[in-house]
């Protein structure tokens, strides 16, 4: 997640909204339990006092767990597609990542294989990358396994909000403004009910007009 967070940078967590009916969103940066052993190999940390309290009262995951931090790309519904170097698009919007994507990163990578994919999320997942493009194994190089790369939302913990050390790090962690577009999938049925309404409305001017057996008041009811 450089340079978003640094080696030996510590988050607290938002793990209260999530048990309030809340899913992530997109740009976010979440922790999140290991969905198809994306660590596997990796020692589990001993944590410190100042950690297992912190992980009590819901301000940063647990220690004793294999968890990963990403930023979301995609939720249910989004189509997200890398070509060339990118950028990346959602929904065929391309994203402005110049503010977040590790300096001297592409978006897309051109090099290996899953840089250049296309995928639409299903109901209840998440599709989720490192903002170290070129040095992060994300969503894109886990398509092989029974997830398919994407990340149950029941396996979020909850956001990251804030670097809480160490204290020379210190910043919020907001949503990048290129994800305040409208990014949201196309609905065609919608699309053709909008379009569908005013041919009815003309229609039913034109059957009324002139007919005196139609009376120009309704009927409560």
């Amino acid at each position: 997640m450089q340079n978003t967070l640094q080696q030996g940078d510590r988050v607290l967590v938002d793990k209260l909204t999530p048990w309030f009916g809340s899913e992530p969103s997109r740009g976010e940066v979440v922790v999140f339990h290991d969905p198809d052993k994306w660590l596997e190999g990796e020692p589990t940390p001993n944590p410190n006092a100042a950690q297992t309290f912190l992980s009590k009262i819901g301000l940063m995951p647990s220690a004793n767990e294999k968890d990963l931090i990403k930023r979301v790309i995609g939720v249910a519904g989004d189509t997200i597609e890398c070509k060339g170097t990118g950028p990346l698009k959602v929904n065929g919007k391309a994203l402005n990542e110049d503010s977040y994507v590790y300096v001297g990163n592409t978006p897309c990578s051109v090099d290996d294989q899953g840089g250049q994919f296309k995928v639409t999320v299903p109901k209840g997942k998440i599709w989720v990358m490192g903002d170290h493009r070129q040095n992060s194994l994300d969503s894109r190089y886990h398509q092989q396994d029974d997830h398919q790369g994407f990340v149950p939302v029941g396996n979020v913990v909850g956001r990251a909000i804030v670097i809480a050390w160490p204290p020379t790090r210190w910043d919020t962690l907001p949503i990048p403004d290129t994800f305040d577009q409208n990014l949201s999938a196309a609905a065609p049925g919608a699309l053709g009910l909008a379009g569908a309404v005013p041919l009815v409305l003309w229609r039913r001017r034109r059957l009324t007009a002139g007919n005196p057996r139609v009376s120009g008041r309704g009927t409560a009811g």
